[in-house]
Protein backbone atom coordinates (compact mmCIF):
# COMPACT_ATOMS: atom_id res chain seq x y z
CA UNK A 1 0.00 0.00 0.00
CA UNK A 2 1.22 3.38 -1.01
CA UNK A 3 1.75 5.18 2.03
CA UNK A 4 2.60 8.67 0.12
CA UNK A 5 1.40 9.41 -2.98
CA UNK A 6 1.97 12.62 -5.20
CA UNK A 7 -0.18 12.74 -8.23
CA UNK A 8 1.42 15.36 -11.09
CA UNK A 9 2.34 17.97 -7.96
CA UNK A 10 3.68 21.24 -8.43
CA UNK A 11 4.25 24.28 -5.83
CA UNK A 12 5.98 27.40 -6.42
CA UNK A 13 7.23 30.01 -3.59
CA UNK A 14 5.89 34.07 -3.93
CA UNK A 15 9.55 34.62 -5.53
CA UNK A 16 8.86 32.90 -8.56
CA UNK A 17 9.69 29.85 -10.50
CA UNK A 18 8.33 26.15 -9.56
CA UNK A 19 10.11 24.54 -6.69
CA UNK A 20 8.61 21.43 -7.54
CA UNK A 21 6.84 20.46 -11.17
CA UNK A 22 4.71 17.80 -12.25
CA UNK A 23 6.02 15.85 -9.82
CA UNK A 24 4.62 12.13 -9.12
CA UNK A 25 6.55 10.15 -6.57
CA UNK A 26 5.22 7.62 -3.88
CA UNK A 27 6.57 5.93 -0.46
CA UNK A 28 5.09 2.59 0.01
CA UNK A 29 4.28 0.98 3.10
CA UNK A 30 6.94 0.53 5.71
CA UNK A 31 9.79 1.57 2.64
CA UNK A 32 12.96 3.37 3.14
CA UNK A 33 13.28 5.97 0.41
CA UNK A 34 16.33 8.70 0.11
CA UNK A 35 15.72 12.08 -1.56
CA UNK A 36 19.04 13.07 -2.90
CA UNK A 37 19.67 16.54 -4.70
CA UNK A 38 22.16 19.57 -4.33
CA UNK A 39 20.49 23.06 -2.75
CA UNK A 40 17.31 24.18 -3.88
CA UNK A 41 16.38 21.06 -5.69
CA UNK A 42 13.94 20.79 -4.54
CA UNK A 43 14.22 18.48 -1.38
CA UNK A 44 12.78 20.18 1.43
CA UNK A 45 9.59 21.20 -0.26
CA UNK A 46 9.12 17.58 -1.19
CA UNK A 47 9.37 17.06 2.80
CA UNK A 48 7.21 19.93 4.03
CA UNK A 49 4.20 18.78 1.09
CA UNK A 50 4.33 15.27 2.90
CA UNK A 51 2.56 16.60 5.58
CA UNK A 52 0.76 19.44 4.73
CA UNK A 53 2.97 22.26 6.17
CA UNK A 54 2.94 23.52 2.08
CA UNK A 55 -0.05 22.88 0.18
CA UNK A 56 0.55 22.52 -3.49
CA UNK A 57 -0.68 24.66 -6.06
CA UNK A 58 -2.02 21.83 -8.71
CA UNK A 59 -2.09 18.13 -7.91
CA UNK A 60 -2.89 16.37 -5.52
CA UNK A 61 -1.22 13.94 -2.60
CA UNK A 62 -2.68 11.43 -0.82
CA UNK A 63 -1.61 9.52 2.23
CA UNK A 64 -2.79 6.47 3.05
CA UNK A 65 -5.66 6.79 0.05
CA UNK A 66 -6.72 9.70 1.51
CA UNK A 67 -6.22 13.19 -0.44
CA UNK A 68 -4.15 16.01 2.09
CA UNK A 69 -6.90 18.87 2.39
CA UNK A 70 -7.37 21.59 5.47
CA UNK A 71 -9.58 19.48 6.73
CA UNK A 72 -7.74 16.65 7.64
CA UNK A 73 -4.36 17.87 8.54
CA UNK A 74 -4.19 17.03 12.16
CA UNK A 75 -5.07 13.18 11.21
CA UNK A 76 -2.20 12.97 8.17
CA UNK A 77 0.59 14.76 10.99
CA UNK A 78 0.10 11.80 13.06
CA UNK A 79 0.73 9.84 10.09
CA UNK A 80 3.30 11.54 8.83
CA UNK A 81 5.88 12.78 11.11
CA UNK A 82 9.14 15.02 10.30
CA UNK A 83 12.31 15.90 11.94
CA UNK A 84 14.16 19.58 10.70
CA UNK A 85 18.37 19.97 10.30
CA UNK A 86 18.31 21.78 13.64
CA UNK A 87 17.37 20.17 16.76
CA UNK A 88 17.08 23.60 18.65
CA UNK A 89 14.89 25.43 16.36
CA UNK A 90 12.18 22.07 17.41
CA UNK A 91 12.94 21.75 21.29
CA UNK A 92 9.46 23.38 23.23
CA UNK A 93 10.70 22.41 26.37
CA UNK A 94 13.53 22.93 28.63
CA UNK A 95 13.87 19.00 30.03
CA UNK A 96 13.68 16.30 27.65
CA UNK A 97 10.55 13.93 28.82
CA UNK A 98 8.90 17.20 28.39
CA UNK A 99 9.72 18.29 24.98
CA UNK A 100 9.09 14.24 23.60
CA UNK A 101 5.70 14.64 25.48
CA UNK A 102 4.63 17.66 23.50
CA UNK A 103 3.10 16.27 20.38
CA UNK A 104 1.27 13.36 22.23
CA UNK A 105 -0.28 15.97 24.90
CA UNK A 106 -1.59 18.49 22.09
CA UNK A 107 -3.24 15.32 20.57
CA UNK A 108 -5.22 14.87 23.57
CA UNK A 109 -3.34 11.25 24.63
CA UNK A 110 -4.38 10.30 28.49
CA UNK A 111 -1.79 10.85 31.13
CA UNK A 112 -0.83 7.11 31.12
CA UNK A 113 -0.50 6.81 27.40
CA UNK A 114 1.63 10.08 27.36
CA UNK A 115 3.99 8.09 29.56
CA UNK A 116 4.15 5.11 27.67
CA UNK A 117 4.62 6.91 24.46
CA UNK A 118 7.72 8.55 26.05
CA UNK A 119 9.20 4.97 27.02
CA UNK A 120 9.04 3.61 23.62
CA UNK A 121 9.87 6.56 22.05
CA UNK A 122 13.46 7.25 24.34
CA UNK A 123 13.79 3.94 24.36
CA UNK A 124 13.78 3.31 20.14
CA UNK A 125 16.19 6.38 20.25
CA UNK A 126 18.79 5.18 22.85
CA UNK A 127 17.82 7.99 25.52
CA UNK A 128 15.89 6.45 28.39
CA UNK A 129 18.40 7.07 30.78
CA UNK A 130 18.19 10.85 29.67
CA UNK A 131 14.57 11.24 30.65
CA UNK A 132 15.14 14.05 33.52
CA UNK A 133 17.88 15.72 31.39
CA UNK A 134 18.11 19.47 30.50
CA UNK A 135 18.11 19.66 26.84
CA UNK A 136 20.66 22.13 26.58
CA UNK A 137 23.10 20.35 27.93
CA UNK A 138 22.91 17.37 25.25
CA UNK A 139 25.15 17.11 22.22
CA UNK A 140 23.91 17.97 19.09
CA UNK A 141 23.42 13.84 18.33
CA UNK A 142 21.99 13.58 21.37
CA UNK A 143 19.53 16.58 20.94
CA UNK A 144 18.47 15.12 17.36
CA UNK A 145 17.59 12.16 18.99
CA UNK A 146 14.91 13.74 21.43
CA UNK A 147 13.84 15.58 18.29
CA UNK A 148 13.13 12.31 16.72
CA UNK A 149 11.68 11.00 19.90
CA UNK A 150 8.93 13.72 19.82
CA UNK A 151 8.10 12.53 16.34
CA UNK A 152 7.93 8.72 17.51
CA UNK A 153 5.80 9.72 20.38
CA UNK A 154 2.74 10.26 18.20
CA UNK A 155 4.02 6.96 16.83
CA UNK A 156 3.49 7.56 13.07
CA UNK A 157 3.30 5.50 10.26
CA UNK A 158 5.97 7.94 8.23
CA UNK A 159 9.43 9.56 8.94
CA UNK A 160 10.74 12.78 7.14
CA UNK A 161 13.76 13.50 7.92
CA UNK A 162 14.95 16.98 6.40
CA UNK A 163 19.05 17.42 6.45
CA UNK A 164 18.43 16.06 10.38
CA UNK A 165 21.87 15.06 10.16
CA UNK A 166 23.45 17.99 8.16
CA UNK A 167 24.79 20.04 11.35
CA UNK A 168 25.95 16.99 13.05
CA UNK A 169 29.79 15.24 13.22
CA UNK A 170 30.30 12.32 11.17
CA UNK A 171 29.76 10.29 14.63
CA UNK A 172 26.21 11.88 15.38
CA UNK A 173 25.18 11.53 11.24
CA UNK A 174 26.12 7.66 12.32
CA UNK A 175 23.83 7.44 15.08
CA UNK A 176 20.61 9.02 13.85
CA UNK A 177 21.08 7.26 10.68
CA UNK A 178 21.57 3.70 13.00
CA UNK A 179 18.70 4.90 14.53
CA UNK A 180 16.49 5.42 11.43
CA UNK A 181 17.48 2.19 10.16
CA UNK A 182 16.59 0.00 13.24
CA UNK A 183 12.91 1.94 13.28
CA UNK A 184 12.76 1.41 9.48
CA UNK A 185 13.25 -2.48 9.85
CA UNK A 186 12.06 -2.99 14.05
CA UNK A 187 8.98 -1.09 13.95
CA UNK A 188 8.01 -0.71 10.34
CA UNK A 189 8.30 2.76 9.91
CA UNK A 190 8.51 4.28 6.56
CA UNK A 191 11.33 6.46 6.00
CA UNK A 192 12.07 9.23 3.44
CA UNK A 193 15.31 10.58 4.09
CA UNK A 194 16.59 13.60 2.94
CA UNK A 195 20.20 14.29 2.75
CA UNK A 196 23.10 15.63 1.06
CA UNK A 197 25.46 12.86 2.14
CA UNK A 198 25.61 10.43 -0.60
CA UNK A 199 26.73 7.64 2.47
CA UNK A 200 23.54 8.02 4.25
CA UNK A 201 22.06 6.97 0.71
CA UNK A 202 23.68 3.24 0.67
CA UNK A 203 21.24 2.15 3.67
CA UNK A 204 18.40 3.09 2.05
CA UNK A 205 15.66 1.07 -0.25
CA UNK A 206 15.23 2.91 -3.03
CA UNK A 207 17.06 6.56 -4.00
CA UNK A 208 15.86 9.06 -5.92
CA UNK A 209 17.22 11.96 -7.51
CA UNK A 210 15.93 15.62 -7.55
CA UNK A 211 16.70 18.37 -9.87
CA UNK A 212 15.10 21.18 -10.32
CA UNK A 213 11.78 20.18 -8.66
CA UNK A 214 12.06 17.20 -11.17
CA UNK A 215 12.84 13.38 -10.47
CA UNK A 216 15.62 12.84 -12.52
CA UNK A 217 16.85 9.57 -11.68
CA UNK A 218 15.71 6.98 -9.76
CA UNK A 219 16.58 3.29 -8.46
CA UNK A 220 18.28 1.30 -5.99
CA UNK A 221 21.20 3.34 -4.23
CA UNK A 222 23.38 1.12 -6.24
CA UNK A 223 22.33 1.77 -9.50
CA UNK A 224 22.03 5.24 -9.26
CA UNK A 225 25.68 5.23 -7.86
CA UNK A 226 27.01 3.05 -11.02
CA UNK A 227 26.10 6.64 -13.32
CA UNK A 228 28.44 8.68 -11.82
CA UNK A 229 29.10 10.62 -14.94
CA UNK A 230 25.56 11.47 -14.59
CA UNK A 231 25.67 12.06 -10.80
CA UNK A 232 27.49 14.96 -11.77
CA UNK A 233 26.33 17.29 -13.76
CA UNK A 234 23.43 17.26 -11.03
CA UNK A 235 25.76 18.61 -8.51
CA UNK A 236 26.39 15.33 -6.74
CA UNK A 237 28.99 12.40 -6.24
CA UNK A 238 29.98 9.53 -5.50
CA UNK A 239 29.69 7.89 -1.37
CA UNK A 240 33.12 8.14 0.23
CA UNK A 241 33.73 4.08 -0.71
CA UNK A 242 33.33 5.01 -4.30
CA UNK A 243 35.28 7.25 -4.68
CA UNK A 244 37.99 5.44 -2.61
CA UNK A 245 37.75 2.61 -5.61
CA UNK A 246 38.25 5.42 -8.06
CA UNK A 247 41.41 6.86 -6.36
CA UNK A 248 42.87 3.57 -6.29
CA UNK A 249 41.77 2.74 -9.86
CA UNK A 250 43.40 5.77 -11.11
CA UNK A 251 46.83 4.72 -8.92
CA UNK A 252 46.72 1.47 -10.87
CA UNK A 253 45.38 -0.85 -8.56
CA UNK A 254 43.03 -3.39 -10.19
CA UNK A 255 40.17 -3.08 -7.83
CA UNK A 256 36.30 -3.07 -8.87
CA UNK A 257 33.99 -0.24 -8.47
CA UNK A 258 31.65 -1.64 -5.89
CA UNK A 259 29.97 -0.38 -2.56
CA UNK A 260 30.52 -3.13 -0.52
CA UNK A 261 33.49 -2.64 1.92
CA UNK A 262 34.27 -6.05 2.26
CA UNK A 263 34.11 -6.90 -1.11
CA UNK A 264 36.94 -3.66 -1.30
CA UNK A 265 38.90 -4.84 1.22
CA UNK A 266 39.29 -8.91 -0.57
CA UNK A 267 40.25 -6.98 -3.55
CA UNK A 268 43.18 -5.01 -1.92
CA UNK A 269 44.12 -8.14 -0.15
CA UNK A 270 44.25 -9.64 -3.68
CA UNK A 271 46.35 -6.55 -5.38
CA UNK A 272 48.59 -6.51 -2.89
CA UNK A 273 48.71 -10.38 -2.91
CA UNK A 274 49.67 -10.51 -5.94
CA UNK A 275 52.25 -7.90 -6.38
CA UNK A 276 54.29 -9.43 -3.37
CA UNK A 277 53.99 -12.80 -5.16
Amino acid sequence: MKAIEFRDVSFSYKKGGFAISHLNFSVEEGEFVAVLGHNGSGKSTLARLCNGLLTPKAGKIFVYGEEVTDKNLFDVRKKVGIAFQNPDNQAVASVVEDDVAFGAENVGLPREEIGRRIAFALGAVGMESYRTATIARLSGGQKQRVAIAGVLALKPNVMILDESTAMLDPRGRREIVDVVKKLNKEEGIAVVLITHFMDEALLADRAIVLNRGEIVMTGDPASIFERHEELLTYNLDLPRIGKICKQLQAGGMAVPDTLDPEELAEAIARCVSSRNG
